[in-house]
Formats: C-alpha cells, sequence, structure tokens
C-alpha cells in the first residue's frame, strides 16, 4: 500500500499522519508544544522543539510502513508565526513568535497613523494587525543584537514554520515557501505574487532573508535521507486554514469552512476574485497551481478551544475540555451570562488589539455551568460575525454564499457548541467526517500532485458530513442572544477601537 505523509505543525502540538491512496487516515502521531509566555500579550515557541517534534512524530509512523512507501510529503501548519534562522547551520537565533502574539501593537498603530492601511489592504489583501509577519520580523531585526547586519549580509533566514521545516528537511537547499503562507506575512502582494517592495522599505526588512515562493501544489524538493532512511518528495504545502478549506473540499466559489481548533478561522472560496471587503475582512491566498491563484475570504477568532483551555487551567471550572459539553447542558439558559475571550484583543470583524477580555452579565445566581456555557457560545457568536461580515462582501461581488457551513477541528466534538453554532447561525452545520481535516487538505495537495485522491471535482463529489446538526432555536431567541453579544462586545471595546 502506499501513503502520503502529512505533516501538521499546529499552535499546540505536532502531527502526523499517513493517508491511505483512498483518502483514509492510517498510523499516526502527535506530541504536545510547549507554549512560552515572556510577558503579558507575547507567545513565543521553541523552533528546535518543533523541529524535533517533527522528525519525531514522522519517525513515529514511518516505522509502522515503512519510509519506502511513501509517495508524497504534504506540510501544513500554523501561519504567520515567525522564525529567523542562520542560513549556514540552520539553527534559530530567536524563538518564534507566534501569532496570537501581540508585542507589535504599537508599531502597528505606527504604521496606521502614517496612512499605510490602504497600501496593506490593496497589496496584501490584509489589516495592519500584530497577527501578521510583517511587524514581528522588524521586531526581531530591531531586537536582537545583530540580527539586521547579518540579515542584510545574506546571513539570515526569514519564514513562517513551513519555510523552516523545508529548509531543515532538506538540509538547506530549499529557502522556500508556498503562495498561501506568503500571502500571511503582510509583505506580500497577492494580486501580483511578489513580495512589496515598498513595505519591506518602510519596516527595513533587508530582501535576502526572504523565502522563494513556490506553489501550493508541485516540487518542493526531497527530504534528506539522514531524517527517514530514504529521501521523500515533498509535494505540497499550505497554511492550516487552506489545508482545511481543500480537505473540507470546498473547492466551488461561495463554499464556506470553519476550523474550530485554538482559534477558529472562517474561510471562504472567491475563486480567481482577489474581494476587496468593506467589512474588514481578509482577502488571502487559498492556493495557487501552476501560477494560478485562487482567492478566498477569511476572518480570525483568535480564542476558540483556547477559551475553554482558559477555563480548565486559569479558572479551573473544568477538569477537562470534555466535561464543558455536560457543564453546557446543565446551565441556566436564561442566565444572561456572556464571556467576551479578547483575551489577545479582538480579531475580525472589530480589529481591536486593545480589547480586553470580559464575563459580564453576571447576577448572583451564576453558576460555572453558566460561564462554561457563555465561553461555548461565544464561540457561536463570533462565528456569525465573521459569516455575515463575509457574506456581505460576496454578495456584493454576485458570489453566492449560501448554503451550510462544513466544520471541523477539536471543538466538533462538542455536541452543545455544535447544535449552539447552528442556533445562533439560524442555518446547518456539517461536521466533517475526518476530524483531522488540515492534515487530510496537506495530504490532498501532496497526493494528487503524484495522481492520488484524484482532481477537485473527486473531491467534492466524494465529501460526506459525519454529521449535520439543524438550527431549533427560535428566530426571536437567537436575534436576542445576538443583540446581547454584541453589547457585550461593546463593553469591552477600546477607545480607539
Amino acid at each position: 500500500m502506499r501513503y502520503v505523509l502529512a505533516i501538521d505543525q499546529g499552535t499546540t502540538s505536532t502531527r502526523a499522519i499517513l493517508f491511505e491512496e483512498a483518502g483514509q487516515p492510517g498510523p499516526a502521531a502527535v506530541v504536545p508544544l510547549t507554549q512560552i509566555y515572556p510577558a503579558p500579550g507575547q507567545v513565543e515557541h521553541d523552533p528546535e522543539e518543533i523541529w524535533n517534534a517533527v522528525l519525531n512524530v514522522c519517525r513515529t509512523v514511518l516505522g509502522e510502513v515503512g519510509a519506502d512507501a511513501v509517495a508524497a510529503v504534504g506540510i501544513t501548519n500554523q501561519r504567520e508565526t515567525t522564525v529567523v534562522w542562520d542560513r549556514a547551520t540552520g539553527r534559530p537565533l530567536h524563538n518564534a513568535i507566534v501569532w496570537q502574539d501581540r508585542r507589535t501593537a504599537p508599531l502597528c498603530a505606527e504604521l496606521e497613523g502614517e496612512g499605510w492601511a490602504p497600501h496593506v489592504a490593496e497589496t496584501t489583501g490584509l489589516i495592519i494587525d500584530p497577527y501578521f509577519s510583517a511587524t514581528k520580523l522588524a521586531w526581531l531585526l530591531s531586537h536582537v543584537p545583530g540580527l539586521a547586519a547579518r540579515a542584510a549580509a545574506g546571513e539570515v533566514c526569514f519564514g513562517t514554520i513551513d519555510s523552516y521545516l523545508l529548509f531543515r528537511l532538506t538540509n538547506g537547499a530549499l529557502h522556500g515557501t508556498d503562495a498561501t503562507n506568503a500571502a500571511r506575512t503582510m509583505l506580500f502582494d497577492i494580486g501580483k505574487g511578489a513580495w512589496d517592495a515598498a513595505l519591506l522599505e518602510r519596516l527595513d526588512i533587508p530582501p535576502a532573508m526572504l523565502p522563494e515562493v513556490r506553489d501550493t501544489q508541485g516540487d518542493f524538493g526531497m527530504t534528506a535521507a539522514e531524517h527517514f532512511g530514504v529521501g521523500l518528495p515533498i509535494r505540497g504545502v499550505a497554511g492550516d486554514q487552506q489545508a482545511a478549506a481543500h480537505g473540507q473540499a470546498c473547492v466551488r466559489p461561495g463554499m464556506v469552512k470553519a476550523t474550530y481548533g485554538t482559534g477558529c478561522f472562517v474561510v471562504a472560496n472567491t475563486a480567481d476574485q482577489k474581494v476587496a471587503s468593506a467589512t474588514r475582512m481578509l482577502s488571502t491566498i487559498l492556493s495557487q497551481r501552476a501560477g494560478a491563484r485562487t482567492f478566498a475570504l477569511e476572518g480570525a477568532i483568535f480564542m476558540a478551544g483556547a477559551t475553554i483551555q482558559w477555563l480548565r487551567d486559569n479558572l479551573g471550572l473544568i477538569e477537562s475540555a470534555e466535561e464543558s459539553e455536560a457543564l453546557a447542558r446543565s446551565a441556566d439558559p436564561n442566565s444572561g451570562v456572556y464571556l467576551v475571550p479578547a483575551f489577545q484583543g479582538l480579531g475580525a470583524p472589530f480589529w481591536d488589539a486593545d480589547a480586553k477580555a470580559a464575563i459580564v452579565g453576571m447576577s448572583r445566581a451564576a453558576s460555572r455551568a453558566d460561564v462554561v456555557a457563555a465561553g461555548l457560545e461565544s464561540v457561536a457568536f463570533q462565528t456569525r460575525d465573521l459569516l455575515s461580515a463575509m457574506r456581505h462582501d460576496m454578495g456584493a461581488t454576485g458570489i453566492d454564499a449560501t448554503g451550510t457551513l462544513r466544520v471541523d477541528g477539536g471543538m466538533t466534538a462538542n455536541g452543545w457548541a455544535m447544535q449552539r453554532l447552528a442556533d445562533i447561525l439560524g442555518e446547518a452545520v456539517e461536521v466533517a467526517a475526518i476530524l483531522e481535516t488540515t492534515s487530510l487538505g496537506a495530504a490532498y495537495f501532496a497526493g494528487q500532485a503524484v495522481g492520488f485522491y484524484g482532481d477537485n471535482a473527486t473531491l467534492a463529489e466524494t465529501w460526506t458530513p459525519a454529521r449535520v446538526y439543524e438550527p431549533a432555536m427560535g428566530a426571536a431567541e437567537r436575534e436576542a442572544r445576538y443583540a446581547g453579544w454584541l453589547e457585550a462586545v461593546d463593553r469591552v471595546r477600546s477607545r480607539e477601537g
């Protein structure tokens, strides 16, 4: 039997899964990733830990089938997370600055004040925000002693996690990335398919440290034989949300998926249209093949599963994420409690880096069950925020975005949360049959390059949900709950937001 090896390097874990030629998952391995918090609002990862974890999980699964059984390797990764490393040795020169990190909010405000927002929106499709790689890289260049000079001399590589892994897997033969990851740096012109010289100059980023940008599906070289015993062809690379959309077979214009992991990311296929959002959604690259780009609209919720982790680890209201479902079912449906999880600020459509988290609406009767239910419900409210904005944008361009929402990720195992999602949206929610859809999408991209899985039309025809949740809440209650949410959000916004 032949397999595709999917490497999925995420925010909280690193996993490898072997997918059969028919698309079914086989052997898998996963290891958790240490979260480093140097200061409030700052989040880092150790790139060496990530690299060793990738070797660990890949060797574990390959040990079950043999490396010779692998036809191709696909990589998917947490996006925006920023790494700098020594070009000669591959060794990181600082911890990776994670996408959640907010330390560059002052620089973003400075760029806004200088009037860069229209240029950033037009060229990169993004909003000026600490979320993206550009200001993280600028921070590293200005804060790590000697880094700027070495970068100017061509001795330093910059990349997102995929780029760092490609460099290490190929023993430095390739300093590259794919178009979907480049599109998340706030340095890449997604219309022209090239790095933007004006932004590089403003942020004092030497072009020499940037990776080569390649198609999402194509030749990314071979893994060095020393890593797995034989060289394996790397044939697909995509950011995690683009990979998840492909794994959900969102291959037609207007199709929408949401992935519920640490954060939640809603992505809508806009085909060959680079949609200029009127609602502060992001326009980004969904995939690139043979130089042709497919675009998408995207909105981000910074805290989805991470909110449940906070309820568990910081407040001790639950002992496990699984416990949240039973507790939510016991909550008072009329408690009036809202949890606004702006722990890292608010993402789309608010983009308020200085907003603060809060629990509002509590009376003396409020219970831990009410707070946990409010945490789960916040994910549904935020999803509605995003969908409403995205559909407004797509409708203005003639793209039909009606229909069901396809969902994947760990939170989809929570039946209460998924039913509440359908209720707040007022539409059906389809849960993916394979929850590790991000890994599956990476396998699809790489596998299609070597003749596996058929074309995109085949993927669309064969996709079936594991479960469908239909809305059961009345319209009046739905709208009253959502109005309460908007009021709660308004109470936590910063003055500048």
